[in-house]
């Protein structure tokens, strides 16, 4: 393990790469401020390189990622570490010492992405990007449109065969890369630390576990996208079948105080657009979505009205209590209609759980020395500030919104 000091006077640390922390590390970087970028996945992106389309504009997310990772590329103002975590803070405004930890990629910079490397890997691993839906290489690229445009090896799968090392002509690869330790002097901390989805199988009556026919929201994302498991098609995980009916379950873990007690704010949303993803391709299909209620803040009321009007899409407010797997591979759901009164069966090929967002940084907050409310959401001090989902339930528009605050905020804390 190596150590580095890295002193820059006025500089601004952002914590995570996806939309927010990219969107904070730009704004304060062209504006003249020396800003450290970092994130602990492979890649730039976060939540939002997963998603299939996102709003407003139902965009894949190349539409802004890509600009921002080119506007990336061209800064000198920022210093970009992938696969970094920090590991403590001390200090206060205007002048805090950040110690953080880079594991190693075992791939350098001379890798071009040529894939010759992952063609004679003989190991496999469960391809967390997509939910496990499918699996890669243990050298691998994160996805097609990785930033950077390098592959990782993940060690808990290699073998050290040596076989890529034979096949890279670039010399890209070190099997013998070891984690880096590094302290920066910064002025401020911005927090973009994202979300994770809510831990299906917590939720016992939901059975997540116990058929193929039950998959969350996020899965969807990615079974939806072109350069996902299944190449875009919705298919049912395990048997491969077209499903003919789906169901929807609002709420998943969200508003329940056994689980989260906030509304995520965009899991009617992301639903309502999942929908359209089934009707492209599916026109025939009967979608049935369980809700408490359906909220579609700001300007998508007409996006849920024409969703809503849909013959074949029928919306039933109530709670789901129980998800029955049955033999033929579908599930029954059970749930009380709340306006009639009675009680619904309704069998489907597929379920989509809604689970709904949780800060990324509850576990560790604490004990990095930021104050957190009681859901695990960052609190903004003077130097420490929040932006995106660190610091809210939040969808993309809004976190880009939160996330410029976030630069303003640092840059004035970083010039004290």
């Amino acid at each position: 393990m190596t150590e580095e000091h890295t002193p820059v006077s006025g500089g601004i640390l952002v914590v995570g790469g996806g939309i927010s922390g990219l969107t904070s590390a730009l704004e304060a970087a062209e504006v003249g401020s020396d800003v450290f970028l970092v994130e602990r996945n492979p890649y730039m992106g976060g939540r939002v390189a997963q998603l299939n389309q996102y709003f407003p504009k139902l965009c894949p997310p190349s539409c802004g990622l890509e600009i921002n990772f080119k506007r990336i590329k061209n800064n000198r103002k920022i210093r970009m570490y992938n696969m970094t975590e920090v590991k403590s803070v001390s200090g206060s405004p205007g002048n805090y010492q950040v110690t953080l930890e880079t594991k190693p990629r075992y791939v350098n910079n001379n890798c071009t992405a040529c894939n010759a490397c992952a063609e004679v890997c003989p190991e496999e691993r469960d391809n967390d990007f997509n939910f496990n839906m499918d699996k890669t290489k243990a050298i691998y690229k994160a996805h097609d449109m990785a930033f950077p445009m390098k592959y990782v090896i993940d060690m808990d799968a290699c073998t050290k065969c040596g076989k890529c090392v034979e096949a890279c002509k670039y010399e890209a690869i070190e099997l013998d890369m070891e984690t880096k330790t590094f302290t920066l002097d910064v002025g401020s901390v911005v927090w973009a630390t994202g979300w994770n989805p809510y831990d299906a199988t917590k939720m016992d009556n939901l059975k997540f576990n116990e058929s193929n026919a039950i998959i969350t929201n996020m899965m969807m994302e990615r079974m939806s996208a072109p350069n996902g498991p299944t190449e875009g098609k919705i298919l049912r995980p395990g048997d491969n079948k077209e499903p003919e009916s789906f169901a929807f379950v609002q709420c998943a873990g969200s508003r329940d105080e056994n689980h989260l007690e906030y509304c995520s704010y965009v899991c009617c949303m992301a639903s309502l657009k999942q929908i359209t993803y089934i009707r492209e391709r599916y026109p025939e299909a009967k979608v049935t979505v369980f809700y408490i209620d359906m909220r579609t803040p700001g300007k998508y009321e007409k996006f849920r009205e024409k969703v809503m009007d849909d013959a074949n899409v029928h919306f039933i407010k109530g709670k789901v209590a129980d998800i029955i797997p049955e033999a033929d591979g579908s599930v029954t759901l059970i749930a009380e209609n709340a306006i009639t009164g009675e009680k619904v069966q309704e069998k489907v090929d597929m379920a989509i759980l809604a689970t709904g967002m949780a800060p990324a940084i509850q576990a560790e907050g604490a004990s990095l020395g930021l104050q957190m409310d009681s859901n695990g959401f960052v609190l903004s001090d003077e130097g420490m500030i929040a932006a995106g989902c660190a610091k809210k339930a939040a969808d993309v528009v809004t976190s880009n919104q939160s996330a410029t605050a976030a630069a303003l905020k640092a840059i004035q804390a970083s010039r004290r």
